[in-house]
């Protein structure tokens, strides 16, 4: 049986007509915490010929493969065994672009810098890394249910919780990305997208 989420079904068609613009001249894009696999069977044939690698902890793996069992495609890939806080990452040199949905505010604050990290030693100049999910600005919730989703998190692990946007800005360029876009998305989420700076 595949995992489902509705949140993936709800967000998938607003996060892709970003990436179709964004991911227009990639080669390879390796998608962080892959999860159900919903995104990735979604995505890879929509932008097709550009390859889509999965990659999640081993545990989330049947799951993805089950959906990529019921949505094969030439262009969509294995899911790779990725833990962000193993360094260097498992993965080939021909990714060109990263994409992450829903993993921020599930990580600890540690993991959140070892993905910036990773991806900074994986990506070439110009390319993308884009994340998606709910942030805080200035400090303060975008919505009520924002608040209440924060809540709902702290109380299932004392490290989870909506990031402050200016704390991710700040990950970022310390670690040679510059924000290019910041897309508004339904129910209170962002798209946000970052290049990678030539050195």
């Amino acid at each position: 049986m595949r995992p489902f989420s509705q949140a993936c079904e709800n967000n998938r068609q607003p996060i892709l007509d970003v990436l179709r613009a964004v991911f227009a001249d990639s080669g390879c894009i390796l998608e962080i915490g892959s999860g159900t696999g919903q995104h990735a069977a979604y995505f890879a044939p929509a932008l097709s010929p550009t390859i889509w690698q999965p990659s999640d902890l081993v545990r989330n793996h049947a799951g993805i493969d089950a959906w990529i069992d019921a949505h094969p495609i030439d262009n969509l890939r294995r899911p790779l065994d990725l833990d962000v806080d193993r360094q260097p990452w498992p993965v080939a040199a021909d990714i060109d672009g990263i994409f992450t949905a829903n993993t921020c505010h599930i990580m600890a604050w540690s993991s959140v810098e070892n993905m910036f990290a990773g991806a900074a030693h994986l990506l070439g100049a110009g390319a993308a890394l884009v994340i998606y999910g709910p942030f805080n600005y200035g400090g303060e919730f975008t919505s009520p249910s924002n608040a209440r989703f924060d809540a709902m998190l702290r109380r299932q692990a004392s490290h989870q919780g909506i990031r402050d946007f200016e704390a991710i800005e700040r990950l970022a360029a310390s670690q040679g990305f510059e924000l290019g876009e910041d897309y508004p998305m339904p129910a209170n989420n962002r798209l946000l997208v970052w290049r990678k700076k030539a050195r």
